[in-house]
């Protein structure tokens, strides 16, 4: 049944539609030689690709974290606490530290990425899979398990790091940070292809979305197999974390960010429109973020960087004012 709060959701999402195109918008636009058609086809030919890695991130990152909040039934947990993001760190660290920054696995960017999805991927279903099963479908084991994880990985790479060639290391840290400055658009059609499977995949278990959030009991007296649902739920978060990671890199309070804003505008439980809020969200936060990096602070932040720290006062203001749900 619809009620008043879900036509005002609509006109709410709505207005989220339109300012995300208007940051599209600008993002592409500003700045922009008019007058002459090689430097105007080159602008778009810069910004285009940027714009869709942007875009595929944001709902990539913002569909996963809302999901991921309500398989756990906590909205201050984001899926960094699964250690994609650690493992990811590691893993460009590993290469640079026995192949060599020179190396093809470093500097091919096609091979890069294939290497970051195929290990995290390989990873979550081993692990977490895995993992699922022995602690009798327990998610609350499992997010345990991924935070021991994430120390375990990290460590690992401050291991290398401190061992590694200075010089090495320079190189290093220039992959370890998300950014949008230099992206390589021959995998966003390949990132496409793999989230439609995903969405694909797992269009029953996001249908049963709004039952799973009443609770284990209920869920499975209404005829869901809850067990194996929030095992696919969280399989497919995994992934859609390891494919917005392999693409750009980590970004650890986005999903936060923009799944909280989601839930605080709408206040409904539909997950439909919580999904679509929270990656309208995302779009905004990126594209915006991006514009005020290039056009502001001229490349010398990373866009990251705002994100992390707004995400952590942020963070902190979830902690303490507002009451876990």
């Amino acid at each position: 049944m619809k009620t008043k709060i879900y036509y005002a959701n609509i006109r709410k999402l709505t207005v989220m539609s339109v300012l995300a195109v208007i940051a599209m918008g600008a993002y592409m636009l500003v700045d922009v030689n008019f007058n002459n058609e090689r430097l105007f086809a080159y602008a778009m030919e810069i910004r285009a690709p940027k714009l869709a890695v942007m875009v595929i991130t944001a709902f990539a990152i913002g569909g996963a974290s809302l999901i991921f909040q309500s398989v756990i039934s906590n909205t201050i947990v984001t899926p960094c606490l699964l250690g994609m993001n650690s493992l990811y760190t590691l893993i460009h660290t590993a290469v640079i530290f026995f192949a060599g920054s020179t190396s093809m696995l470093a500097n091919n960017a096609n091979l890069s990425f294939a290497a970051d999805l195929i290990i995290m991927g390989v990873t979550a279903m081993l692990i977490y899979g895995w993992l699922f099963k022995k602690t009798n479908y327990n998610v609350l084991y499992v997010l345990l398990i991924g935070t021991v994880l994430t120390s375990f990985f990290s460590s690992m790479q401050s291991t290398l790091t401190r061992v590694m060639d200075p010089n090495e290391y320079d190189n290093l840290l220039s992959t370890l940070v998300a950014s949008f400055s230099n992206v390589n658009s021959e995998i966003i059609i390949f990132s496409l292809v793999i989230l439609a499977l995903l969405i694909f995949v797992l269009r029953k278990d996001l249908a049963l979305l709004n039952v799973i959030t009443l609770g284990r009991q209920q869920a499975i007296n209404l005829g869901v197999d809850y067990d194996k649902t929030i095992r696919r739920l969280l399989l497919g978060v995994v992934s859609c974390i390891a494919v917005a990671t392999a693409m750009v890199g980590p970004i650890s309070f986005l999903g936060l960010i923009i799944a909280n804003l989601a839930r605080q505008l709408l206040q409904t439980y539909r997950h439909g429109q919580l999904i679509l809020g929270s990656a309208l969200f995302g779009v905004i936060v990126l594209v915006g973020g991006q514009l005020i990096v290039e056009h502001v602070f001229t490349y010398t932040i990373p866009v990251s960087v705002f994100i992390t720290v707004g995400g952590g006062i942020y963070f902190l203001y979830l902690l303490l004012v507002r009451r876990r749900v």
